[in-house]
C-alpha cells in the first residue's frame, strides 16, 4: 500500500528513536537486528541510522509466517525439538564481543492458532533451551538492546477486525507513532523528559527499598514479596557495557523482581493474554509461597496449563511492574494483541525468567546467589496484566507498616 510523506516522515523518525534513543548505538559497535519479512521498510531506515551513528555492521535476521507454518504442518513429529544452535550461540558469541541487539515485532498474533497446541510447545520449548546462553545475556542487561513495532497487514487486521486492511494498517501505525512518542517535533527530546520522569520514579522506590507489594481489587488479593537485593528500573538504562539505552519503545513502566518465593494470594488478570496465536482470557490464579497452586481462565485453560508446566520456574514470578492507569496506551483504548504495547497499559506480572539487571550489584552475583535471594530462573518469560482504574497497590515496609503506592491504579505520590 502507498503511504502518505507524513507518514514516511514518522517512519524515520522511529528509525532515529530506534537506534539513538533506544538501542543508542556506539561508535564501531555491530547490531544485530531480528525481524518479520513485512518490516523491511523500518529495517533498512534503522539501518541507514546505524550506520550514520558510527555502527560498524548492521545484521538483519529476518522471520517467514510461511515458512513458520511450513514447519508445523510438514516437518516430521520426531524433529520438533530440533532448534538452531547454532544461530543461537552465534547471537550469544556476538553479544559477548560487545554486538548490540535490535528486536522489531509485529508478528501475526494467531499465527499458530489452528496448530497443535503440543507440537508448537515442542517447538518453542525447543527454541527457549537454544536461545538461552543469548537471552542470560538479555535478561542480565549485558549489552545495549531495544525492541521497537512495525504494523504488518497481519497484526492490523487482528487489532482492527472489522476495518479494511489499509485502513486497519493505517490506524495501527498512527497509533504505534503515537505511543512511541514520534509524532512531535522532536521525539529524541521527548524521550530524554519521558525517561527523566521514570528514573525519577525508579529512583524513589529504590531508596524506599520495600518488602513487599498489596495488590487489591475486583477478584485480586496479592501480596507479593520483592526480593532480596531487588531494583526498580524503568525507562532508559546504562547496559553493563556502560550505554545507556532504552529496552522497549514504547514504556511506561518501572519494574523490579519479586521474590520468587514470597508471592501469595490471588490474582485476576485484567486483560486478555495472547500467547502463540491462542486467546487466554479471564485468567485466576491462587499462590502459595510464591508458587501458583490454582489456574483457570474463560478461554485458552489447556494453553495456560502447558505455559505453567514449563518447568519448575513457570509458576513462580520473574516480574513485577507498575503503570499508571492512566498511561497513553491505556488511554488509546487500544488492544495491541502485543505484549510490547499491552503491558504498557496496565501494572502486571510476568511468569517466568527474571531479569538480573533488577537486582543490586548483579554483575557480581552468582546464579546461586540470584537463587537464593529469590530471583526466578525459567525458560519462559510471560507478562499479564493485573491493573486497572480498580486496583489499589499499597507499600509493605520491613517492619510491616503500609503506605499506599497507587490508588484506582494511579500513583498515590509525585516524586
Amino acid at each position: 500500500m502507498a503511504f502518505s510523506p507524513r507518514h514516511e516522515q514518522l517512519l524515520d523518525r522511529l528509525a532515529e528513536v530506534a537506534v539513538r534513543t533506544g538501542v543508542n548505538i556506539a561508535h564501531g559497535q555491530q547490531l544485530l537486528i531480528t525481524a518479520p519479512l513485512d518490516a523491511v521498510p523500518l529495517v533498512r531506515r534503522i539501518t541507514e541510522h546505524a550506520y550514520r551513528s558510527g555502527a560498524s555492521l548492521v545484521t538483519p535476521f529476518y522471520a517467514d509466517d510461511e515458512a513458520t507454518l511450513a514447519r508445523f504442518h510438514y516437518a516430521a513429529d520426531d524433529t520438533l525439538d530440533t532448534a538452531a544452535d547454532w544461530l543461537h550461540e552465534g547471537m550469544a558469541n556476538a553479544y559477548r564481543k560487545g554486538a548490540a541487539r535490535m528486536a522489531i515485532t509485529g508478528g501475526n498474533p494467531v499465527l499458530l492458532a489452528n496448530q497443535d497446541p503440543e507440537r508448537v510447545s515442542r517447538v518453542s520449548r525447543a527454541a527457549s533451551r537454544a536461545g538461552r546462553p543469548a537471552m542470560e545475556l538479555i535478561t542480565r542487561f549485558a549489552v545495549n538492546w531495544n525492541i521497537v513495532a512495525f504494523a504488518t497487514p497481519a497484526w492490523a487486521a487482528q487489532v482492527f477486525p472489522d476495518l479494511p486492511q489499509d485502513e486497519a494498517v493505517s490506524r495501527l501505525w498512527d497509533a504505534i507513532f503515537q505511543a512511541s512518542r514520534v509524532t512531535v517535533d522532536d521525539p529524541v527530546a521527548e524521550w530524554k523528559a519521558h525517561n527523566a520522569y521514570l528514573n525519577r520514579r525508579t529512583t524513589w522506590l529504590n531508596q524506599r527499598r520495600f518488602a513487599a507489594l498489596h495488590f487489591t481489587g475486583p477478584g485480586t488479593d496479592l501480596t507479593v514479596g520483592l526480593a532480596d537485593g531487588h531494583a526498580w528500573a524503568g525507562g532508559a538504562e546504562p547496559a553493563g557495557n556502560g550505554i545507556v539505552c532504552n529496552p522497549n519503545i514504547p514504556t511506561e513502566e518501572v519494574f523490579t523482581t519479586p521474590h520468587a518465593r514470597k508471592v501469595s494470594g490471588t490474582v485476576c488478570a485484567t486483560k486478555p493474554l495472547f500467547h502463540q496465536g491462542t486467546l487466554i482470557d479471564n485468567i485466576a490464579v491462587r499462590f502459595e509461597e510464591g508458587r501458583i497452586v490454582e489456574a483457570r481462565a474463560s478461554s485458552g485453560q489447556a494453553v495456560l496449563e502447558r505455559i505453567l508446566d514449563t518447568d519448575e520456574g513457570a509458576r513462580r514470578l520473574g516480574e513485577v511492574a507498575l503503570v499508571p492507569a492512566s498511561s497513553p496506551i491505556s488511554q488509546s483504548g487500544i488492544l495491541f494483541r502485543n505484549t510490547l504495547f499491552d503491558e504498557n497499559a496496565a501494572s502486571h506480572i510476568a511468569l517466568g525468567q527474571s531479569y538480573a539487571k533488577c537486582m543490586v550489584d548483579a554483575d557480581s552475583l552468582t546464579e546461586a546467589h540470584l537463587a537464593q535471594q529469590g530471583a526466578n530462573t525459567s525458560f519462559i518469560h510471560i507478562d499479564w496484566m493485573i491493573g486497572s482504574s480498580k486496583i489499589n497497590v499499597d507499600a509493605i515496609n520491613h517492619d510491616g507498616s503500609r503506605e499506599p503506592l497507587m490508588r484506582q491504579g494511579e500513583w498515590s505520590n509525585q516524586p
